[in-house]
Parts: structure tokens; sequence; C-alpha cells
């Protein structure tokens, strides 16, 4: 069993192992003509059930022949024109490449005696960052496995840095669009179960600062403390951007600490068109961003960034065996000082890699070309009768449902689009998401892929109105 140790008497070994998986996905993708296949949990199921895990079959390519039965040919493919769904990027070439560097030397990055040079590029790239969010001189942070993590980690230094031990006193702001990972935050962190302050959103699903204002005033003025406000760049359901200066003033004003959620909206850092969407976002004390939603890279790729690295002390503990206190006199970098978690995989790598090959105009151009095909999208479906669509985008997500031009119960509606989906993602010609706008189903475009255009949309709109007629077409039938 030792040949199959990664050392230096197994490399052609590994060479040979890898080539051939690479070679198995690369055919996959060439040869892929839909996002899905349409296959269902009660057909998959019984094949990975079959499989004993206790009768290895002892070779790559049985194995790899096994893996496109049970895994490859029934995978969701994200590199597809067609997959529109969720916020899940096709990946880009040299961040793969830096995927396929970290997994064989497998760097820790917790301490520097695990990671060495891992270390440095990490640190690099989240300077890197803070300088193109505009965070000052005394920003830092560290990379997570994504935007939940990041807005526990923000929202943690948040509460500590408030003083206090009242916990049931803290609140937190947050529109009522947010990620809903700022509840789950706050639970997490012993908070009240009135402590997050849900405020609306304006036509377009914007945070309302006037009502912003009010809430924390009426905090103030009932002795509780505004321990933060979470500004939204990029919700996931709309790809709405919050008024960033307005909130940061408001937060000035009331002391209290402002976050952004970045996670989505990060690929304007690198926009050549557009990065003046999140003017404001320089004056956060925290903020999310997710490399793998609008950077291309690979899941996961997450950091959290603060403008005063002071702030990251309240995720510090000190362990004898890994990074006791005489190592901070002695400047040796641990990441783990900084992190949440002690283990923790190189994936600052993959950015790395992306940069040194295409640089930050090649990515921003990328995501510029998805937020013109969002707008160009938005022009079609705003002009074709049988669709309703929600907002003009202010990144690339469209939200919309198809409406009958008979008049029809407003239920039946929702059936015939939820149908619409169904119908859409079994037959795997595209997959597109869904969600709910005041009580109603309504269908979402989440447009990540620069290769998408305008005519892969006209045909997905088609094949969802085929479907929801076809299912009110029925519905009548059976009505009769």
């Amino acid at each position: 069993m030792r040949s199959h140790l990664l050392n230096d008497t197994t490399t052609e070994h590994y060479r040979r192992s890898v080539t051939e998986g690479v070679e198995r996905v690369a055919a996959k993708l060439a040869a892929t003509d839909r996002p899905f296949t349409g296959v269902t949990a009660d057909d998959l199921a019984p094949r990975i059930d079959a499989i004993d895990l206790d009768r290895p079959l002892g070779d790559t390519t049985a194995v790899l022949d096994e893996l496109e039965d049970v895994y490859l040919r029934d995978a969701v493919y994200f590199h597809h024109p067609r997959y529109l769904a969720h916020l899940n990027c096709p990946v880009v070439i040299p961040a793969v490449l830096g995927e396929a560097v970290l997994s064989a030397v497998n760097s820790s990055l917790d301490t520097w005696d695990q990671s060495a040079g891992g270390t440095l590029i990490e640190r690099k790239l989240v300077d890197w960052t803070a300088a193109r969010i505009g965070l000052g001189p005394a920003a830092d942070g560290v990379f997570t496995s994504g935007g939940t993590q990041s807005n526990l980690q923000a929202l943690l230094l948040a509460r500590e840095e408030t003083k206090t031990q009242d916990l049931g006193r803290l609140r937190v702001f947050a529109s009522e669009v947010s990620h809903f990972s700022v509840q789950k935050s706050a639970k997490l962190l012993g908070l009240g179960p009135d402590a997050v302050v849900v405020i609306p959103v304006d036509h377009d699903k914007r945070m309302q600062t006037v009502a912003l204002a009010h809430e924390l005033e009426r905090c103030a003025e009932a002795g509780l403390i505004p321990m933060a406000v979470v500004a939204t760049a990029g919700t996931t359901d709309f790809g709405s951007i919050d008024p960033l200066p307005e909130i940061a003033g408001l937060c000035e004003q009331y002391g209290a600490w402002m976050h952004v959620d970045a996670a989505y909206g990060c690929g304007l850092l690198a926009s050549l068109k557009y990065r003046h969407r999140i003017d404001g976002i320089e004056r956060a004390d925290s903020v999310t961003v997710d490399y793998h939603k609008s950077f291309f890279q690979p899941v996961s790729s997450s950091a959290v960034l603060v403008r005063d690295a002071a702030t990251l002390r309240h995720a510090t503990y000190h362990a004898e065996y890994l990074n006791p206190r005489r190592m901070v006199t002695e400047r040796i970098p641990n990441q783990v000082d900084k992190s949440l978690q002690t283990t923790r995989r190189f994936d600052a790598l993959k950015l790395w890699m992306t940069l040194r090959v295409m640089g930050a105009d090649g990515i921003g151009a990328l995501f510029d070309e998805v937020c013109d095909l969002a707008a160009e999208s938005w022009k079609l479906l705003a002009a074709d009768p049988r669709f309703d669509v929600v907002v003009e985008p202010s990144l690339s997500t469209l939200v919309f449902r198809y409406v009958p031009a008979a008049v029809t119960d407003p239920a039946e509606i929702d059936r015939a689009n939820l149908y619409a989906r169904k119908a859409l993602f079994t037959s795997g010609d595209a997959v597109v998401a869904g969600t709910k706008v005041s009580g109603r189903h309504y269908l979402k475009f989440t447009l990540l892929n620069p290769e998408t255009t305008t005519a892969d949309i006209t045909a997905v709109l088609d094949l969802i109105a085929g479907h929801a007629e076809q299912y009110l077409g029925e519905s009548l039938d059976r009505a009769c």
C-alpha cells in the first residue's frame, strides 16, 4: 500500500494517475452538451448504495470508470452556458492548476512551520485585496471557507469591540434581503432572539437608509447597543447593492461597526467599468469577499478583511504545541492567530496563480461581461409580455416570472413557475433558480458565465414559457 503514498519514489505513479484523471475530466467537459442529465436521486442512489467500500478496485482506471457512472456523467456542470441558477461560476484554468499544486503539496496554513511561503502568499493577497477595497494601511484579514464563515468572524469581532458582557442589549441591523448567515451568526454568537433588526428595502431591493436611521435612533433611545450594521454589496436573490456611503455615515454617527457582505459583489473590485457601484466600501470596518463567486475561482476561496488589524486579536488563542505566545515576540507569522479555523487549505494559491497569469484586469473584464449580459437580458425580459421582471440588475442577477396573457389565479401562476423550473431541471436543458418575492414564486438567473449569450437567454426563456403554458393547459383540462 505504500506505493500509493505521494513521495519521491512514487512520482511517476502520481503523474500517470493525475494525468489519467485530467484527461477523463477534459473529455467529459468537451462532450457535455447540457448542464445536467436530469437524473433523479431515486435513479442515482441505488448505484452508489451498491458500491462496497470495503472491496477496493485497486486500479485507477477502474475507479475512474466507476466514477463516470456515479458522478461525472450526472454532475451539474457550471461551465455550461445554460447553467443559470446559483452563485456558481465557471473556473479559470490557472486556478485549477493552483488547486492541483496545493492538493499535492498539502500545506496547512495555520502555522509558519507548516506552510512557509504559503503564509506569505496568503498575506500578500490579503494586502492586495484590502488595498483594492481601500481599507488603509492598518488593514489585515485572513482566508476563510466561504461567505458564511467570513460573516461570522466579522460579527464576532464586532461583538467583542462593543466591550459588553450584556449580550441581550446588542443589536445587528441588516436588510430584509441580506444573507441568512447574518441571522445564523447572531445565534452562534449567543445574541438574543431579537438581536437582528430587519430593515426594509426599496423598489430596487436596497436597504432603506431612512428606516435604518429610525431603527438606530430607537436602539439608542432604548439603551441598546448598535453592535453592527451589515450592508450587502450583491444580495443573493437580486444582486442589489445597499447605499454604502449613507450607511457608513449612519454607522459613524451611532458608533456601529460597519460590515459589508461583498461575497457576490467583490468582482467589482477588479472591474474596469463598474467599480463605482461599490463606492463607500472603503469606509467599512470589515468586508467579506468570495473569490469563488465573481473571481472565477474553484470552491472554496473566500476572505474576511478588516480595517484595523488589531481587531483580529479577538480570534486569537495560543496553544503551546502550535502557536505559543513567544512566537509573537519572535515575529513568526502564524495565520491561525487570525483565523477561526486551525488546519486550513492553501486556497490562496488559486487566486495567486490567476493574478500572475491573467492579472486583475483579466478577471475584471470577465465579470464586466456577465454584468453587461445581465443588462441586455433585463431589456429582453422587460420587453417580453410573457414575463414580469422585478428589478434592473446592479450585478448579474435577474428575478422574474412567467405571467400568462389571460387573467389567472396568482396561486396558479406560482404553480406554473414552479413546474417550469422543475421541468427544465428534469430535462437537463438548462438550470435556473427560484425564490419568493412578496410571497410569490419567481425564477432567477444568476449570470456568471461569460460564454452565455443573449441567444442562450432567449432560448431558455422560451423553454420556461413552454413548460409553464403546458402546465396551465393541463391544469385547465383537469378543471374541465
